[in-house]
């Protein structure tokens, strides 16, 4: 399955510049659990299990400015919230989580260490953290996981990080990043696309090399153990993550720069280390699991896209807020990304759809010859209607690549679509991208009040369930099997036990 659109994809972003559908209709929230404090955050005042309050409450921010690193983390976290979406709000997931990292606080080698952790709401999988204590989850791991202990096992790698100091390196790396942000801010004159180009250079800094992730592993899997976690969790979860790389588009996670796997190794080696490891802490089954307590607090979670984003169904992408929707043809992979929405599909095609604002008196035939198109051939402009909606098309090329881009005008609202072929394979790129535009409409009241965003829901198998009747209760996405298989640990030849609980996907 494609993660993302390939050679044609970048071509595209080359040539045309947007707004992000998302940041049309933006809005955040902050989830915060703070590990290792008497008292929560304003953010996170409804998290109360595994804390006891006190007299005096110690903030995070008081107790993390002893740090000198501190610095870093907090002018990062506005950054990673563009980045990815803003925080996740879900009060029972934040009690899931915040049990979870007590046990893991009053475990830990460093006591007079805070954390924060944040929930992005990202179906994106990563985790990572930065100096000052800042360690953050992305909804879209929480959904990967199976129990309590591999979440454990991750947020505690991510703190090993910290313990460990390795964000001394990341200091060097700052000053550069810092060089690149001033060049990225300049050209791009704070555009919503250099706010993501800034904050994508921010993530960088979240890397670590092989032997530091090698390090915070083996101090992870102690600190789990201690904490009475199932330490072989840490290899379970890597091992999900490698299963997680081939089905990637099925989370609605298109941007791979975003993911787990983009800043941690991934390879059979680090699997079988982590096993090792465990080891040292008893045989397997030595631990806790908690499944049944995480499967319970995860139950209704948002998975995929959020409305905000719009919601992509198969082969069709559809935007309530915006109120439109379009379909792609068979064979194509639908990615909504932060930037636009970006399909891949067969003989190197991509498309890319996104919006912007344009002003009613301004042409459209104007606005397709104001430059925003390179390599432009002025000649194949054309006016025509889809419905009864005003659109304009035209073609252009540029290095191995022939370019059909067609603009849809919706109020004050210009919807664009640029579809990318390779030379060799001009003749087709009209009739995709013809059909691609014409299957954009306007959504009815009833199609707007109809969409739901698709969460994670908790079922027990009974007796006559198996593998495939439950993965046929999952809607929205692909491959549902695989993705069943996928969400809830289970081998190519596993099938369900009667009277477990299980993930599927639905409304």
């Amino acid at each position: 399955m494609n993660s993302g659109p390939g050679r044609a994809g970048r071509h595209v972003r080359r040539m045309i510049g947007g707004v992000a559908l998302g940041a049309l209709l933006a809005t955040g929230a902050c989830t915060t659990i703070e590990a290792g404090l008497d008292g929560l955050s304003p953010a996170s005042s409804s998290v109360q299990a595994g804390y006891a309050a006190t007299r005096r409450p110690i903030t995070f921010e008081n107790v993390q400015r002893s740090d000198p690193q501190s610095v870093i983390g907090r002018s990062q976290h506005p950054k990673i919230l563009a980045a990815y979406g803003g925080a996740y709000s879900d009060p029972k997931l934040e009690r899931t989580l915040a049990t979870i990292v007590g046990k893991l606080a009053a475990e830990t080698d460093d006591p007079n260490r805070a954390y924060r952790i944040t929930i992005l709401n990202s179906p994106n999988v990563n985790a990572f953290a930065l100096p000052g204590g800042y360690v953050y989850i992305t909804r879209g791991l929480v959904a990967l996981a199976n129990d309590s202990a591999e979440v454990a096992a991750v947020i505690g790698h991510e703190m090993a990080h910290i313990t460990a100091n390795h964000g001394i390196e990341r200091q060097q790396r700052e000053q550069a990043a810092e060089i690149a942000s001033r060049v990225v801010s300049e050209v791009l004159a704070g555009e919503p696309a250099g706010q993501v180009a800034l904050a994508r250079g921010k993530l960088s800094l979240a890397q670590f090399s092989r032997q530091q992730e090698l390090q915070a592993d083996i101090l992870g899997i102690r600190h789990i153990a201690k904490a009475g976690f199932d330490p072989f969790a840490a290899a379970r979860f890597l091992q999900a993550m490698d299963s997680y790389a081939k089905i990637r588009t099925a989370f609605q996670a298109g941007d791979p720069e975003l993911d787990f796997l983009a800043s941690h190794p991934s390879a059979p080696q680090r699997i079988d280390l982590a096993n090792r490891h465990a080891r040292e802490y008893g045989q397997p089954g030595t631990g806790t699991t908690d499944r049944d307590r995480y499967l319970a607090g995860i139950d209704g979670m948002l998975f995929g896209d959020s409305a905000v984003e719009g919601y992509v169904r198969e082969q069709r992408f559809y935007h309530p807020g915006l109120g439109i929707t379009f379909e792609v043809p068979k064979g194509f992979v639908i990615d909504n990304t932060a930037e636009a929405v970006l399909a891949s599909g067969p003989n190197d095609t991509a498309i890319r759809f996104d919006g912007v604002a344009l002003p009613k008196t301004t042409g459209l035939v104007d606005y397709v010859n104001s430059g925003w198109i390179g390599g432009l051939d002025p000649s194949s402009i054309r006016a025509f209607k889809i419905g009864n909606l005003d659109a304009v098309s035209a073609r252009a090329e540029g290095g191995e690549y022939v370019f059909d881009v067609t603009v849809v005008r919706v109020g004050g609202q210009v919807y664009r679509f640029l579809t990318a072929v390779q030379a060799s394979s001009a003749g087709t790129a009209a009739g995709i991208a013809g059909k691609v535009a014409n299957s954009f409409r306007l959504l009815s009241t009833a199609e707007k009040e109809s969409l739901k965003p698709l969460r994670i829901r908790i079922v027990t198998a009974s007796a006559g369930d198996s593998t495939t009747s439950l993965a046929a209760r999952m809607v929205g996405v692909e491959g549902k099997t695989a993705m069943f298989r996928l969400l809830n640990d289970l081998d190519a030849d596993e099938n369900v036990k009667p009277g477990t609980r299980y993930k599927i996907v639905a409304e």
